[in-house]
């Protein structure tokens, strides 16, 4: 069994996460560039695309490639689409009908930065540009996939970010609360992995889908690079469930507690704070065995599992 501490240390994850995230920032600033950068909506919009953030989705779609030996660069506009509606989506999470969050990504959130109706419509505009991006990649990427994976693309991505993914886990997440002590444990776990499978799940696992679809891999291989999706998605709300317990809102760059302050159905809600680390342990390892017929090009892919039950932010 693979063990999460066992991971190669000579790789240079920090080095590999900042080489990436600045590949995909200037991608995303090129998107933006099209724009008169004066417009409020524009300014929303960057205020938000723009804050920083992990870039893990468009980083796994990139990493993914890679680890079929092709160029992860053929992801990349795949990657900047999906980082754009994953933006979106932490637009909206944020505003006072849903989460009601004041700092996002150490900044101020976009509603309280500009105004409620800007942020709707800076969402909006993130997620609609997107495909925009996906459709015509030309204008900003060098490298991009054949327009029959343009089209695929578009249908997956919107699949996992639309009502039968992410947003119907938004919704779900909406409708969920703290379970009380007359629930089923194991009846409240199910319905917490489900609606976090939806709301974080689908566009991570999407990220992976994608970096294989734009590179032509194998079909042998998507399989255990999607299981791997599958138990990282999961393993990453866990620990955001943790850290939202005990994390430090410096580094985490927004509020701690607001899960329990908004009675919010969790993992430590559920499980405890020490069984929740185990599971989260489980599910990496879970994901790291899935790799175990890859060779050194998939090392990026073991080290982010590792990242991810590490990670303080």
């Amino acid at each position: 069994m693979t063990n999460t501490n066992s991971l190669d240390q000579s790789f240079d994850l920090s080095g590999y996460l900042a080489r990436h995230r600045d590949i995909i920032n200037k991608s995303l600033e090129r998107i933006l560039s099209g724009f008169d950068s004066h417009r409020e909506l524009i300014l929303a919009m960057a205020h938000s695309l723009m804050a920083g953030g992990k870039r893990l989705r468009p980083i796994l779609a990139m990493a993914a490639a890679s680890a079929c030996g092709k160029d992860g660069l053929m992801a990349l506009p795949a990657g900047c689409a999906i980082e754009m509606i994953h933006t979106y989506s932490l637009i909206h999470d944020d505003l006072p009908a849903m989460d009601d969050d004041d700092l996002r990504r150490g900044l101020v959130t976009c509603h309280k930065k500009f105004s409620e109706a800007t942020a709707i419509l800076a969402g909006d505009a993130l997620l609609t540009h997107a495909f925009r991006v996906l459709a015509r990649p030309a204008p900003v990427f060098d490298l991009y996939p054949g327009n029959d994976v343009l089209l695929e693309l578009v249908a997956r991505i919107s699949r996992a970010a639309g009502v039968d993914g992410m947003v119907e886990g938004q919704m779900l997440d909406m409708q969920s609360s703290n379970p009380g002590p007359e629930q089923n444990p194991d009846q409240a776990l199910d319905h917490l992995i489900r609606l976090h499978d939806l709301k974080t799940g689908k566009m991570i696992s999407v990220s992976l889908e994608a970096g294989l679809l734009s590179v032509n891999a194998p079909e042998r291989l998507s399989q255990p690079l999607l299981k791997y999706a599958e138990s990282i998605g999961l393993a990453f709300q866990v620990m955001d469930d943790i850290l939202n317990v005990e994390g430090d809102p410096e580094i985490m760059g927004k509020a701690a507690g607001s899960d329990a302050a908004n009675d919010k159905a969790t993992f430590p809600a559920i499980l405890g704070l020490e069984p929740s680390r185990k599971y989260a342990a489980k599910l990496i390892r879970d994901a790291l065995e899935a790799l175990d017929g890859f060779d050194h090009n998939a090392d990026p892919l073991r080290a982010i599992a590792g990242y991810i039950i590490h990670r303080k932010r």
